[in-house]
């Protein structure tokens, strides 16, 4: 199955900009809380429980005088679900202790840190990004949002949303680099990064800012947190008919199966099929097999780097 987004990954498309929250709406949520996944864990296992039953949506969403529809957005993770409803499900599905379930559906409605953000529009996919344990990102324009520099974001984010309000551009930028100590955590992210020679090339925000850029890039990959691999021209046609996707792949003791976010300027996908899935690693291992080593990588975006010196 899949879930369209309106919004993405950069979180940087065309979307009405509402006005920045003030300080009493930016208070609270904590940083290590991630409602997303606990409301996708949540579903998971009532949708369980339904099967486990032989039951159908219509049949659940009949004994709880709602729609098949809600039954099926609970269980996607795409609705949040009310303590009541959770209470009510647990009775038609014979649990005898609710209280996991419970908890999962109180741990649910507590607000992520980006919850502080009014405009980013990132849900659900952030909070996936922030449970993941490895990422794979393709990107074939832009440096991957979790290796930009905060004058890069302010670029990229400034090129798609020229209509932008300043204060809109700013939250997007800090939450951007809020996102990045993903990276830096304890349970660090295995991140790899595979993209196209031309957004090393792609002069985005000035020569200064590409510098900058391109040297937190090799400063990252010299320091082993990671590692990048350039698609050259000379490789010519490539596995990758999507601009920009990133694989995103959870820990062996998680519900969450993975995923692949593809970003576009409208509509994105959240993908979770296995067949599809299955299909983005294909593709991601094609990319590799066209890509230079990291190490031959490394000397390309340095080479890069001296020119916008010169």
């Amino acid at each position: 199955m899949y879930l369209l987004l309106v919004a993405s990954a950069s979180g940087d498309g065309e979307r009405p900009f509402r006005a920045r929250p003030g300080p009493e709406q930016r208070s609270g949520p904590a940083d290590d809380a991630n409602p997303t996944v606990r409301q996708r864990e949540l579903g998971i296992r009532l949708r369980e429980l339904r099967i486990g039953l032989g039951l159908t949506v219509d049949q659940v969403g009949a004994e709880l005088l709602c729609s098949a529809t809600k039954i099926s957005r609970i269980e996607t993770g795409a609705r949040r679900t009310s303590l009541r409803d959770v209470r009510d499900l647990c009775r038609i599905y014979g649990v005898d202790d609710p209280a996991p379930l419970m908890d999962l559906a109180r741990q649910a409605r507590e607000p992520g840190w980006w919850s502080r953000f009014g405009d980013l529009g990132l849900n659900p996919y952030i909070g996936l990004e922030q449970e993941a344990i490895a990422i794979t990102s393709y990107s074939m324009y832009y440096v991957p949002p979790l290796l930009q520099t905060a004058d890069y974001a302010r670029s990229v984010i400034r090129g798609i949303g020229r209509k932008m309000d300043l204060s809109v551009l700013n939250d997007r930028v800090e939450a951007r680099l809020m996102r990045q100590r993903r990276l830096d955590a304890p349970s660090r992210l295995r991140y790899r990064a595979l993209a196209d020679e031309a957004v090393f090339r792609r002069q985005v925000g000035g020569l200064a800012v590409m510098k900058a850029q391109l040297d937190k890039i090799l400063t990252w990959a010299a320091q082993d947190r990671g590692s990048i691999q350039v698609v050259p021209f000379s490789a010519g046609a490539h596995a990758s008919a999507d601009s920009n996707f990133d694989l995103l792949e959870f820990g062996e003791n998680s519900r969450q199966a993975p995923i692949v976010y593809v970003e576009g300027l409208v509509t994105r996908q959240i993908l979770e099929r296995p067949v599809e899935v299955a299909r983005y690693r294909e593709a991601i291992e094609y990319l590799r097999d066209s890509a230079l080593s990291t190490a031959h990588s490394a000397e390309l975006i340095a080479a890069i780097r001296d020119e916008y010196l010169n």
